[in-house]
């Protein structure tokens, strides 16, 4: 902290000398005048009008008003005036003691090629080319756009706004992160996660692959929330293997860039916006209440054996008022998901200041967010600095530095260092026996501030987060667990004009110092059990600190070529990366005190246990790329990239991808003139690439050794802990993509299509089974392939603009199908055990997609005796040979259970009358079919009214929540549809009945595989921005006051609570299951941006 002081105080330093120097105003003298167009002579308005000095150096600034007028108090009557905006030359007139300057500003081609005709130019992290020559697939919003949502991280507020980029939220809680795939799932076993890049250099968002953290995954680990949205100025997605070529390695499965805000000429402004928030989880599922489920359980346990329960003797449903300590504590109507749910609400405050001059620009800015989360215990605490400084040391040399610091505290519900399993307490609270009371009654019936947590019940006795005998509340009201991440990123880039307008070298390096330190405490009064028990007064510290040293080294050349129908520009990079990370993590149980929350204090020993781990990854890039333009209207670009990675074996550490990607303006051919006023540009795309993908472990190409627990001959034995991996050779992604852009005359309709294929070739396959007689069980090998197939379409319409009213529409939609081409005969294609209620087959099945998953289709419920005989492939009854009939069997000989009345019937696909593997079918799959989201606005004069909505379509989710909510299986509670269930023969319903530890009523089947499709209206923005007369009045720069309202309606016909779920974790056989994850919450945000 004392070098990140130092660092922050220089660059304090140097802005309020920046700023010190706009403040020196002697000897004012005013000048008037006006700024108009030189074709027409019409006003031009918000021109920077800077006084310069002698040195270039900006003094102050002013803009022209609405007529073009202007009126500045410079300090030097010999000093320059500077008129610049965007689509003009900027001009320099001396002022020469004249008190009224009347300027004519020319329009710049080079501009217009940027703003008018392409929109904005294309920068890929490496270069920026303009989007009108862009070759490569690329999707581009501005930050702008996202600006009135409410959001933790920039990718939140992205879904459902880029075609073919599908974003998913792991979970509603606090500062959770979100899981981006664009194009699909390129992998099984290697990272499937885009690189991101900021401000032309590599973010780093991996973590070590071993490091427990609570599993780590997308839930645990939001890699983009130490970047905060207000700096945001741009995003773009690059999608097609020619674009993430360039990138090398870390880019196969696409590349998003990000570029932050930056200072401008002018004088300093600054800006200061708020948001505030309010939010509420939509409806959860409706439960038994405590009088129903009294209910239920005695029928589920007559229905068992004919035996009634007990109830005289079991306390839970004795109901005895004349032991009021029982009674009261057991007589309850608990909603327990309402009680660990709450209001949440958010604050987000941000300052920022930006100018400069000719010699020096600056950005700099300080935000701080603070989010309270709907899941009682959740929330978030961030603090985010940035300064961005440009100084051009002379006409030849210019030098750039950003520096970022984050500070965040994530407070998130309790995880054991054991399951990982975050989504638990919800889906306990789900379970939870609603006749039992939160808060504990003493023997004379009153209620007491302890909360009821009896050691054991008859849901059972607490062995960790596994099972549903804990108090919910207790859990999210006691119980911490906190992450502390501290970031701090500087990065220093400088550019030199080898030979000015031909030659231009540019060179970056980049720190990035991350440190994550968890806490997490289980007391005694969250689980209620005894003080001598391993699951009392449990602390976990984790740290894990990552150290990355980035460089990237650019040669740009730029030939004059007299010629003008020749375009020419190359491109060499080299980039380096050294990431390093090392990590520890101890257990302790049993501390003297619940007041002793850290794991260094004095602990039990024996169910103690210490784990630490370091991982070290390097890389290197060299890129060579040339592009070429032929009469501006025939473009190619063709790149070569070599990579190399220290996670690979010498034999193959190295590989070469290269890549072709070309254009052909249409509109521009002689040809095209008849519809020059129909379309504005038409070009068409085609690209092919190639790119590398490493594996996710390091140090695979040497041969580990562990010592055993026991001793040999008296000395300690050390075993192959791995087998060496000398040939692993990188997993390849080759893409090939054809796209097309059309423009319609004044910008009416934009429209982009794009048709892709990508092919992962040499997948990295884990687990491979070999012969046991090597010693290993497993090993890791390349073999197999898979494809994604899809297309994407964008547009945006701009049907009505006048002076007053501006209407708007975009849409974009994406289609991505995945299927697995081949697959090795060594590797393990099941997984599950179709065999035991709540259990799915998954299966890796040549043309089938990844996330597949296969089960029992269900019919409904045998509603009699004459309904469970089992009937033959024509219909007929099957008789045994003495002519008696044959009742339907699960799993004959291995189980032999015979369905009775009540019990849920499956579909017997070969009409043998046993339901077995042999009855297994394909049940869908968790890879949506269509992704996107469209939206409008309305603005007329200063108000303006916007909506946007996201959708996934075609997509299957196993309902684990419903499914646990209605086996009727256990004591856990159930929800409300299980009243419908069968009670008696002659019942038709699609509810099984109730049966207590027995039967097979709740295998895996269609029953719980729904269709999670929906359309979500995602926000609606009510905007004013202040006019200029008032903020006159005011002494506002800009003004401008929005309400938004965010997941205001979600169509879908799922059942759970929230139809969006993802594919979490790195198991290969993983589908989308609903676990009870906290719902995305319903949000009103307010909020104001003023500019001084």
């Amino acid at each position: 902290m004392k070098i990140l002081t130092k660092i922050l105080l220089i660059c304090g330093l140097v802005l309020t000398g920046v700023s010190w120097s706009h403040a020196q105003s002697p000897n004012l003298f005013t000048v008037r005048g006006k700024v108009v167009e030189a074709k027409d002579s019409s006003a031009v308005i918000d021109v920077t009008v800077a006084e310069l000095d002698k040195d270039n150096r900006i003094v102050k600034g002013v803009t022209t008003d609405v007529e073009g007028n202007f009126v500045i108090r410079v300090s030097n009557q010999n000093n320059t005036l500077s008129f610049s905006s965007i689509g003009f030359k900027t001009q320099k007139v001396a002022i020469k003691g004249r008190s009224n300057i009347k300027i004519w500003m020319e329009s710049s081609s080079a501009d217009l090629d940027e703003v008018v005709v392409t929109a904005k130019p294309t920068d890929n992290g490496l270069m920026t080319v303009s989007e009108r020559n862009t070759t490569i697939a690329v999707a581009k919003i501005d930050a702008k756009v996202l600006e009135d949502m409410q959001g933790t991280s920039i990718d939140q507020m992205l879904q459902g706004r880029l075609a073919g980029v599908d974003i998913t939220a792991a979970s509603g809680d606090p500062g959770t992160g979100m899981q981006i795939r664009i194009r699909g799932t390129s992998s099984i076993n290697s990272s499937v996660d885009p690189m991101i890049v900021v401000d032309g250099m590599p973010y780093e968002t991996s973590i070590p692959s071993d490091f427990n953290f609570g599993t780590a995954d997308e839930m645990g680990y939001a890699s983009l929330l130490n970047l905060a949205p207000s700096d945001i100025k741009n995003i773009a997605v690059l999608k097609d293997a020619a674009a993430t070529a360039m990138w090398g390695s870390r880019a196969a499965n696409g590349v998003v860039v990000i570029n932050t805000k930056r200072g401008a000429i002018g004088t300093p402004k600054v800006t200061y916006t708020f948001k505030g928030s309010i939010s509420k989880q939509p409806n959860a599922i409706p439960m038994l209440s405590g009088d129903q489920y009294s209910m239920l359980i005695p029928e589920a346990y007559m229905n068992r054996n004919g035996i009634p329960l007990n109830t005289q003797t079991i306390k839970e449903f004795q109901y005895d008022p004349n032991d009021p300590y029982w009674y009261n504590n057991y007589s309850q109507n608990v909603n327990w998901v309402d009680a660990i749910t709450q209001l949440g609400y958010s604050q987000d405050h941000n300052v920022s200041i930006m100018g400069g001059g000719e010699k020096a620009k600056y950005y700099a800015s300080t935000g701080y967010f603070n989010q309270v989360g709907t899941t009682i215990g959740t929330g978030l605490d961030r603090i985010n600095t940035r300064i961005n400084l440009d100084y051009n040391v002379s006409n030849r040399i210019r030098f750039k530095t950003d520096l970022s610091f984050t500070h965040s505290v994530n407070n998130r519900n309790y995880v054991s260092s054991l399951t990982g399993n975050r989504d638990l307490v919800r889906s306990v609270a789900y379970s939870k026996m609603p006749n039992m009371s939160i808060y504990e009654y003493n023997d004379l019936g009153q209620l007491t501030g302890n909360y009821f947590s009896p050691l054991t019940n008859i849901q059972g006795t607490f062995t960790g987060l596994t099972n549903a005998t804990y108090n919910p509340v207790a859990m999210v009201k006691s119980a911490k667990n906190i992450i502390i991440s501290e970031r701090i990123i500087p990065h220093f880039q400088v550019q030199y004009d080898l030979a000015p307008g031909k030659w231009v070298a540019t060179f970056d390096v980049q720190f990035d110092i991350n440190n994550n330190k968890t806490s997490s405490f289980l007391p005694q009064v969250a689980t209620g059990q005894a003080f001598t028990s391993s699951f009392v007064n449990v602390a976990t510290d984790g740290d894990a600190d990552g150290f990355a040293v980035t460089t990237k080294s650019t040669l740009i050349y730029t030939p004059k070529i007299k010629n003008t129908k020749h375009d020419f520009t190359s491109l060499w990079a080299l980039n380096t990366s050294d990431v390093k990370s090392v990590w520890q993590e101890s257990y302790v149980t049993n501390t003297a005190s619940s007041d002793l929350t850290d794991a260094s204090n004095p602990a039990r020993l024996t169910t103690s246990r210490l784990a630490s781990g370091v991982s070290q990854t390097r890389n290197v890039g060299l890129l060579w790329n040339i592009h070429y333009g032929f009469l501006d209207r025939y473009i190619i670009d063709l790149g070569i990239r070599g990579d190399g990675n220290s996670r690979f074996g010498p034999a193959y550490r190295y590989g070469l991808f290269p890549s072709i990607s070309a254009k052909w303006i249409l509109s521009d051919e002689p040809f095209m003139r008849p519809f020059e006023n129909i379309f504005e540009h038409l070009g068409i795309r085609a690209s092919y690439g190639q790119s590398g993908n490493a594996p996710r472990y390091d140090y695979l190409y040497y041969g580990k050794y562990n010592t055993l627990g026991w001793s040999y001959l008296g000395d300690a034995a050390v075993v192959p802990q791995t087998m060496q991996l000398n040939n692993l050779r990188w997993e390849k992604i080759v893409g090939r993509n054809l796209g097309i852009n059309i423009i319609t005359s004044k910008r009416k309709l934009t429209l982009d299509a794009e048709f892709y294929q990508n092919s992962t070739k040499d997948l990295f396959f884990e687990n491979l089974q070999i012969p046991a007689y090597t010693g290993f069980s497993n090993v890791q090998m390349n073999v197999g392939t898979m494809e994604n197939m899809g297309w994407e379409l964008n547009m945006m319409y701009n049907p009505y603009k006048t002076k007053d009213w501006n209407v708007d529409f975009n849409f974009n939609i994406a289609r991505n199908t995945n299927v697995i081409r081949e697959i090795s005969d060594l590797y393990p294609r099941t997984g599950g055990n179709a065999t035991l209620n709540g259990a799915y087959m998954t299966y890796m099945q040549v043309n089938n997609p990844f996330g597949s998953f296969y089960g029992y289709r269900y019919l409904g419920v045998y509603k009699d005796k004459s309904a469970t005989v089992a009937k033959g492939k024509s219909g007929e009854p099957i008789v045994t040979p003495d002519g008696q009939s044959v009742y339907m069997r699960f799993n004959y000989p291995n189980t032999d259970y015979t369905f009775q009345p009540g019990d849920a019937m499956y579909e017997d696909v070969n009409k043998d009358g046993n339901i077995n593997y042999m009855d297994l079918v394909y049940l869908g799959n968790s890879n949506p079919a269509f992704t996107g989201g469209f939206g409008g606005s309305v603005s007329y004069k200063s108000f303006k009214i916007t909506t946007f909505f996201n959708f996934r379509n075609d997509y299957d989710v196993v309902n684990a929540t419903r499914m646990n909510t209605t086996n009727m299986f256990g004591f856990g509670n159930q929800s409300t549809e299980v009243l419908a269930r069968w009670r008696k023969e002659g019942d038709v319903s699609m509810v099984p009945r109730a049966l207590f530890n027995s039967g097979y009523n709740w295998l895996g089947s269609s029953r719980y595989v729904e269709d999670a499709s929906f359309v979500r209206f995602r926000t609606a923005t009510f905007s004013y921005t202040f006019p200029k007369n008032v903020l006159k009045t005011l002494h506002f720069t800009a003004l401008r006051a929005y309400a938004t309202v965010e997941n205001l309606i979600t169509w879908t016909k799922y059942t759970g609570q929230d139809p969006e779920v993802q594919m979490r974790g790195s198991d290969p056989f993983r589908v989308a299951t609903d676990n009870s994850m906290t719902p995305p919450a319903k949000t009103v945000t307010f909020g104001f941006a003023a500019t001084f």
